[in-house]
This record gives structure tokens, C-alpha cells and sequence, in this order.
């Protein structure tokens, strides 16, 4: 399911032309502006694509051992493992008389 709208409406034509100018002018007038963000966004995307060897097992666990349990330490744990109480549950009776109030209020 995309996010863009079905259709478009005169005032979103409107704003994304006026981005696009907005845009273009500043290239032409002070391109020197662009160039750092489009450095570091650039920069962010290839680490990212990319990352350094150093970060590359980081937060996930194919770098990491993993440890199995015994059997008997399986058991061990199952069987420690402390069962709830089933407690009935009880009905506590009610202080208003039903009588005196009308049906519908």
C-alpha cells in the first residue's frame, strides 16, 4: 500500500512545484549550500549500504555464541518453576434493593 494520494489535488501540484523552484533557485544561487548536505546524506547511505568492518556484527547475533542447555538443566528449570494457585472466584452480594428503583431512568 503506497502512501501517495490516489489523486492529485491542485494545492499538492501547487507545493511540490513551489519546493521544485524553491529548490532550483537555491542551486543556481549558492550551490556551494548543497554540497554539504548532500556529502553527508551520501556519507550516511554508504555506511549504511556498507557498513566498517568493526559494526558489521554489531546488534546482531551471528556474531555472537550461542549456548545451549543441558538436558538436565532444561528439566531442572521446568520442574523449579513456581505453579500458581487456582483460587475460585467468589461472588459478593450486593447492598442496593433493586425494587425501589424505576426500570428505566
Amino acid at each position: 500500500m503506497s502512501r501517495m494520494p490516489r489523486r492529485w489535488n491542485v494545492w499538492s501540484i501547487a507545493f511540490l512545484a513551489l519546493i521544485g523552484i524553491g529548490l532550483v533557485y537555491g542551486a543556481v544561487r549558492s550551490p556551494g549550500a548543497f554540497i554539504v548536505p548532500i556529502v553527508v546524506l551520501g556519507g550516511i547511505f554508504l555506511l549504511y549500504k556498507f557498513p566498517p568492518s568493526f559494526l558489521s556484527g554489531y546488534g546482531s547475533k551471528s556474531g555472537r555464541t550461542q549456548v545451549k542447555q543441558s538436558r538436565a538443566a532444561a528439566a531442572k528449570t521446568k520442574t523449579n518453576k513456581p505453579r500458581s494457585k487456582t483460587v475460585p472466584f467468589r461472588v459478593i452480594e450486593g447492598g442496593k434493593d433493586d425494587d425501589d428503583l424505576p426500570k428505566y431512568h
